[in-house]
């Protein structure tokens, strides 16, 4: 029966170890390399069944440095990503090892005369109790990570997907909180269990409410982007509809033009003031990109307007009919994060330095779109913004980056010669 019972806590110890190991995947994406992934599972094995006693500053730090070390060397994402994944699993793991072996411990301890003998001392009636209440302890781990993965996973995949730098900073320091007290109630250990568990569920409680509360600011945030998109769809329709009204009457009177234009046929002057007259009235309606993706026609329309308007020679050639798999939100967070950093660079600069240029297009099973424009060289720096609230500025570069990895495509950015150049490659799915 013992090892029956021994068999089945090692089939549940590693059916944990699986639960853990996908809900830390969920949250944080695992590097590419097949033979990273599966060393990966063994180092998370070696984690998630760490054993924690009272008092215990060796392993509570023993257990934190490998949960640093294991989130740099095998999964992928910024700095804060990976300190937000410490900071939310470390205190829920801690504490239900300890929940789970401290109860363990204390009912074992209590249904039997065990206590003060050594092991070898344990009688088979000890042994067997021992070994059940373990795999009871392992079984109750076990549901509970299964249950907190059910409810968790869609919110951990929105927060992976939706959360932006400034977010990610926000929620480390919501998780700050659990993490010092789980920290702190498990080294200066009192006796009483009524004082530890209520903070141990406490923590274990605020780590899955800030996932909660992550994912509740990514569907705000979504939602006033969709809410902004539709404004923006209908501005844009609202202009042409308007733009096309006055091309039809421009239309109607055409013919009266060119018998006006005919009178004054032996009048060079007269004659070219109204062709540039006409050319001015035509101008305003010929700024309309068809890119193939109606997000960015309007994303375009406006920041080639935002451009006339500061006199920067802006032209753009985009066929993206082949870009329907990129989300809305991915579209204007490249496109317009993109162009906001160019023709702010731009206005910088000298009327007759003032250029950008967009490039978008399919080539072959790969998806290139490019964004250069000329920039003073002291400001040119993809990483830093100029400026002066670095806090809330300077998310550019690393957001486009992000948003590109999502679909497994490569963001590089160089200067050469005071021009700056964003290059994009996604491959087709």
């Amino acid at each position: 029966m013992i090892r029956f019972f021994d068999i089945l806590s090692l089939g549940l110890e590693w059916g944990y170890v699986f639960v853990f190991f996908r809900m830390l995947q969920t949250f944080l994406p695992l590097r590419r390399s097949m033979a990273m992934r599966v060393l990966a599972f063994f180092a998370n094995s070696l984690l998630a069944v760490v054993i924690i006693y009272s008092n215990d500053l060796a392993n509570l730090l023993g257990a934190l440095l490998g949960f640093v070390a294991y989130v740099a060397v095998f999964h992928r994402g910024s700095w804060a990503e990976r300190l937000t994944a410490v900071l939310v699993f470390y205190p829920a793991l801690i504490a239900v090892n300890y929940l789970m072996m401290d109860m363990g411990s204390r009912l074992f301890f209590g249904v039997t005369d065990a206590s003060g003998k050594e092991i070898a001392l344990w009688t088979k009636e000890e042994q067997l109790a021992s070994t059940a209440i373990h795999v009871a302890t392992m079984l109750l781990r076990l549901l509970f990570w299964l249950g907190a993965w059910h409810f968790l996973r869609k919110y951990l995949r929105r927060i992976a997907s939706g959360l932006t730098a400034k977010m990610w900073m926000v929620v480390d320091i919501l998780m700050l909180s659990p993490f010092v007290a789980i920290f702190t109630i498990i080294y200066f250990m009192p006796e009483d269990p009524v004082i530890v568990y209520p903070i141990c569920g406490a923590s274990i409680f605020s780590s899955f409410g800030c996932i909660y509360l992550a994912a509740y600011i990514c569907n705000s945030v979504q939602t006033a982007y969709r809410a902004q998109e539709l404004e923006m769809k209908q501005s844009y329709y609202r202009d042409r509809t308007g733009d096309e009204e006055r091309v039809r009457g421009i239309y109607h009177d055409l013919k009266n033009h060119l018998l006006v234009l005919q009178a004054q046929a032996g009048n060079r002057q007269e004659v070219d003031a109204s062709i540039q007259g006409l050319q001015s009235q035509i101008h305003a309606y010929e700024n309309y990109y068809h890119t193939g993706n109606e997000i960015l026609d309007i994303i375009i329309r406006d920041k080639a307007k935002k451009a006339r308007e500061s006199q920067i020679d802006f032209s753009a050639a985009i066929a993206l009919e082949d870009g329907a798999f990129i989300e809305p939100l991915d579209i204007s967070t490249i496109f317009g994060n993109a162009l906001d950093n160019a023709i702010e660079a731009s206005q910088c600069l000298p009327q007759e330095e003032r250029l950008i240029t967009v490039k978008a297009g399919r080539i072959r099973d790969i998806l290139v779109m490019s964004v250069e424009n000329n920039a003073l060289p002291e400001t040119i720096d993809p990483e830093r913004t100029t400026k002066e609230d670095a806090f809330a500025h300077g998310f550019g570069i690393p957001n486009i980056r992000k948003a590109v990895e999502r679909y497994g495509g490569q963001c590089s950015v160089r200067a050469e010669e005071g021009r700056f150049v964003l290059k994009i490659m996604i491959p087709m799915p």
